[in-house]
Order: C-alpha cells, then structure tokens, then sequence
C-alpha cells in the first residue's frame, strides 16, 4: 500500500487531496501549520471534512520544525502543497515570510528526501503567477517567466530549486502550475468565493478593475487529478501547466454566478491591487500527452458545486 505526505493538507487543495487519497486506501500523513493568511477555522472545517480517518495521521506544525524522521518514514509519494498564497499580500515586509515559506521550506523538504535511501517522488505545488500577465494565445511551460508580484517571484524561485535538485541529483520531484483553482473549500480570500458571499447577503459585489480580466479556471477535483497523475508518470524537473476547460473575463463569470443564484448583482468596480495578473491562459497540451490530464469539470458544474457547498457551510 503506498504511503503519502501531503504538506498543506488542511488547506483548500491539500484536503481535497488529502481525502481522495484516503478514499483511494492510501496512507497518508499530513502536516498543515495554520499560517494565519485567512481565518484558521475554515482550515479547521477542511480537516472535520477528511475525519478520523484511521490511515490519517495529522501534524499540526510548520515544515521549519523538520522533524523529517516522523513525516518521511515509509513514504513513497511527498505531495508538496504547503505555502503562504496570496498576491495582494505579498508586498513590503510580508515578503520574508513568503520566502521562508515557498522557497526555504521546500529546500528544507528537497534535503530531507535526498537523505533517504530511497528518495519518494515529490509532486510540488506551483502558480501561472510564474507567468504574469499572458500574451498571445494560450500558454505553454516553454513561456517566458515574468511574474508581476512577490508571491510570483517566490513561486518561481521554489520551481528553479526544485530544478537544480532534479538536474544535480535526479531528485524525482515535478512541478505543477495551476491555474486559478476554484470550488468548495475555495480560500475566502478568492474572487468566486467572495462574489458569491456577497451575493448570498444581498451586498453589491466587488470587482477589482473593469471586470475585464481574464482567467483559466480549474476545478479543485482536476487539480487533485493532476497530482496523483504527475505522481505516477512525471519524470524529474517536468513542469506541466493545469488549467480548466476555457479561458473566460471576470465579469461574464460574474454573469453566470447570478444566474446560478438567480439574483441581478449590484457590482462596485473597484481599483484593481498591484501584482494582479491582466491574463492566463493555459495550454495544457504537455499534461494531456505526458500525464493523460484531462479537466472533467466544466466551469458551470464547478461553480454550481461550490455554490451549493457554500449554502450548506452557511446553514451550518
């Protein structure tokens, strides 16, 4: 039976992965530190979600502890999902935390798991932040890196040290590129989670800039999907994009979201924040040919499921 780590595992990803690896009758040891990013209780209600599972073994601690014996002992798979997200927050002097947290902990995470006899594949967590602002038509992993924010200049650094260990030891560890990923458990800091709190209290919704941005969507279960995938058949230093079924403006989002609600929305366009990405969007062609990626949740379905989570969330 195959035995994983998940850092981040009570997380908005992480406990989606957490569960279905779970359901999958794999082992699974997870660590999650609450970095205080965003309210600690919905992180707590994503780890009531995953249970007493008796395969499920829970470290309530950050990466720096590195207690590398106790997290690493028997495992094949490290599904590196632990990080400080967020854009908008990433500016001045929370910098040093996004640094010791996306790229420290990961070099302390690629050390540990060169030490071991066997090294376990590593799957790790990566942005389209990378990318900042997409030009042309969609967009490969061969693009040019320019990220227009600290959070992204982090997510990349993490990819390059990533890389020297794949390249100087053959560490088996693949990184994966998301691309905007929503659903239930989504961070409360995220435009469709935001959009459909305030919708669900009657408040005129906030959209950043003109509503013109665009976005490559993912649906959280694809997300999970492309980290067991990558586990099985990534070699070391691929990186691969994962992104959903189109690329689609922020505001024609919005329009469906009502819809969904059944609600005509009084918008507040708002100044946009420094560092927001103008464009995404994702060509997942090397991830369908080397890793059989295929999104299976369109954008309606995954907001109708995250909608339907948030109205049991909120009679909870």
């Amino acid at each position: 039976m195959t035995k994983a780590l998940v850092t981040g595992c009570a997380g908005f990803i992480g406990s989606h992965l957490t569960q279905r690896l779970l359901n999958d009758g794999v082992t699974v040891v997870g660590i999650d530190g609450f970095i205080d990013n965003y309210d600690v209780a919905a992180k707590l209600r994503n780890l009531a979600e995953i249970g007493n599972h008796p395969t499920f073994t829970f470290h309530s601690t950050s990466l720096h502890a590195q207690r590398w014996d106790d997290w690493l002992d028997g495992v094949d798979v490290v599904y590196h999902l632990a990080a400080l997200p967020g854009v908008r927050n990433s500016w001045g002097k929370a910098f040093i935390d996004y640094v010791n947290h996306n790229v420290l902990a990961t070099q302390f995470l690629l050390e540990a798991c060169l030490e071991r006899a066997k090294p376990p594949v590593i799957v790790a967590s990566s942005s389209s932040s990378v990318y900042g602002t997409m030009q042309g038509t969609l967009t490969n992993e061969t693009a040019p890196l320019r990220p227009v924010s600290p959070y992204g200049v982090t997510k990349e650094a993490m990819e390059q040290i990533c890389s020297v260990y794949a390249k100087a030891y053959g560490l088996p560890v693949s990184m994966l590129r998301y691309f905007t990923v929503y659903g239930p458990r989504q961070r409360p800091d995220m435009a469709f989670h935001r959009f459909f709190r305030q919708m669900m209290k009657g408040d005129p919704v906030v959209v950043y800039s003109d509503g013109q941005k665009s976005r490559d969507f993912t649906f959280v279960t694809d997300a999970v999907e492309a980290n067991l995938l990558a586990a099985q058949h990534a070699s070391p230093g691929e990186i691969f994009n994962v992104g959903g079924d189109r690329e689609i403006k922020l505001i024609d989002v919005l329009s469906i979201m009502s819809g969904l609600m059944n609600v005509t929305p009084q918008i507040s366009f708002q100044k946009g924040p420094v560092g927001d990405s103008l464009r995404t969007c994702a060509d997942i062609q090397l991830a369908r040919q080397r890793l059989g990626y295929n999104p299976q949740v369109t954008l309606e379905e995954g907001l109708r499921r995250q909608l339907e989570d948030m109205r049991l969330q909120a009679k909870g």
